[in-house]
């Protein structure tokens, strides 16, 4: 069965007016209930947190898809590369990946 392509628009459409609508109801009543008793600052309105629930998907979140498939794929690669790594090649690779962090023990294979 073949859906029309612009029922599918506006299904998606409504999901994300609606999914938007929530998440700034939430955003809304979190932020005005801990953040002027904790820090002091004033409440804030719907519109207000929607941008700032728009603003932290650009800074943090971004716009791309979160597929389970690239992920996926990802992984794999990276694992395909460690695995081809060398002994010495590994180390240097973990000993730039620490930045100034103290070191963690390996799952792959035991630090000497």
């Amino acid at each position: 069965m073949h859906h029309h392509p612009v029922l599918k628009g506006i299904k998606i459409a409504i999901f994300v007016i609606v999914g938007a609508i929530f998440f700034g109801f939430i955003v809304k009543s979190l932020w005005n209930v801990l953040v002027p008793s904790i820090i002091g600052w004033h409440a804030i309105t719907f519109w207000q947190a929607l941008g700032l629930l728009l603003l932290s998907k650009i800074l943090f979140g971004g716009f791309h898809r979160h597929g389970g498939r690239d992920r996926a794929r990802w992984k794999q690669r990276m694992k395909d590369r460690w695995e081809q790594m060398t002994p010495e090649e590994r180390e240097k690779f973990r000993k730039g990946m620490r930045c100034g962090r103290a070191p963690l023990a390996s799952s792959v294979e035991p630090q000497v």
